[in-house]
């Protein structure tokens, strides 16, 4: 989507947008004459609502990319994810409150499990909780001295921290340290272009880690740490700028609190679970015209391979739509970042699911699902466009040209 296009052409007025993300809503069946988990669920409200809605399946990035969060929800928010190139350290940074400067280098840690081989058996040290992670944090904090740099470790939620780097002549030109499979070794973080900057960022982030091995070796499961998504703040147009949109966010998971951040929205104090997160959006609808929510339960269900479970989550949303729609919004779109199969227990290229209700759709389908979004009145499409969708049936945009 051309932003310029939407600045031209955006126009403040009253009427009011949600988008809802039910993070990693696509879904793959278990066998071809299956359904998915989106056609599994028993939900009723969400079919009713694609009658009459307009329906299709988005790309977050490309076909046949399987993209990261980071990348599916700056697609969601109308910025192309090949151009504005984001690293995962700097959403968390943010998400958690973080004041980024323009020096600092942030990215996002993953306590995980080394076995006696030196191989990782688990990415994720068992998913850790939240009261066993914040001690480990507070120790790598106490811990690690780096020559040349200020260092901070921030809890994120879990098994996930944040670790910034700060001082003068940093990049983020740099390659992960998480294999992205078990069975493997860590990755040496290596810099991905020639630059001094990049290379001496290389070694300090492989002293992190290195340090970070001897004050957890007895820490099991959480006994190393990986490294990933370094980025550096890349100053993004806020939507009030491009969409003329007093816009607020509703997550849960502090690196979407940090995408939120990025695009400029306010960030709400969203209640327990999903239900209260509802909750928040109707106790603010009338502070704001353009609201963010989002769901992370069906993409921890989907990786987790847990078929059933990512169904009752999409039903367990399914019984809260009739709330959404007593707020009567102009436009509401409900879709996902990105694929999550269960079947494949990690993110994948496949469509997501698309619906847009407002009073001006065409109709195509009776229920929501992969199958029927396909046949769609959207067909497959881009996921950059999403925002213009939304802007369109909201009447929030000007003619173009004469």
């Amino acid at each position: 989507m051309d932003l310029d296009l939407m600045r031209e052409l955006s126009v403040k007025t009253d009427s009011k947008i949600l988008l809802l993300i039910l993070d990693g809503l696509g879904g793959l069946p278990l066998d071809p004459s299956g359904p998915t988990e989106l056609e599994a669920a028993d939900s009723p409200n969400l079919d009713t609502l694609a009658a009459r809605s307009d329906l299709g399946l988005s790309l977050p990035v490309a076909a046949g990319v399987s993209p990261g969060s980071g990348p599916g929800h700056l697609a969601l928010f109308g910025y192309d994810p090949l151009h504005y190139v984001v690293g995962r350290g700097v959403l968390s940074a943010l998400g958690v409150g973080f004041e980024l400067t323009e020096n600092d280098l942030a990215a996002r840690l993953n306590f995980a499990t080394l076995d006696e081989a030196g191989r990782i058996s688990d990415r994720r040290a068992g998913r850790i909780s939240n009261e066993k992670a914040a001690p480990l944090v507070d120790l790598l904090n106490e811990s690690i001295d780096l020559d040349g740099v200020e260092v901070f470790v921030t809890h994120e939620k879990e098994h996930r921290a944040v670790a910034v780097l700060r001082g003068e002549g940093l990049s983020d030109a740099l390659a992960d340290s998480d294999p992205q499979r078990v069975g493997l070794e860590p990755l040496p973080v290596k810099p991905t272009d020639g630059s001094p900057e990049a290379e001496r960022s290389a070694a300090l982030a492989n002293a992190f880690i290195e340090q970070a091995n001897e004050v957890l070796a007895d820490k099991h499961p959480a006994n190393t740490v990986l490294m990933r998504g370094f980025g550096m703040h890349p100053g993004l147009p806020s939507f009030e700028e491009i969409y003329e949109l007093d816009a607020a966010a509703i997550a849960s998971y502090p690196m979407y609190k940090g995408l939120a951040r990025l695009a400029g929205m306010e960030l709400l104090k969203e209640g327990e679970g999903i239900a209260g997160e509802f909750e928040t959006l109707k106790a603010n609808w009338d502070r704001h015209d353009f609201f963010f929510l989002h769901v992370k339960p069906t993409d921890a269900a989907g990786e987790d391979g847990d078929f059933e479970r990512k169904a009752a989550v999409i039903e367990e949303v399914d019984r809260l739509i009739p709330e959404v729609l007593d707020l009567d919004p102009a436009a509401f779109a409900i879709t996902g970042d990105h694929a999550t199969p269960a079947k494949l227990k990690s993110h994948s290229w496949n469509g997501v699911p698309f619906l847009l209700s407002s009073p001006y759709t065409l109709p195509t389908a009776q229920s929501f699902g992969e199958r029927t979004c396909a046949g769609g009145s959207l067909g497959v499409f881009p996921a950059e466009e999403i925002m213009g969708l939304l802007m369109g049936h909201a009447l929030k945009l000007n003619r173009y040209g004469a």
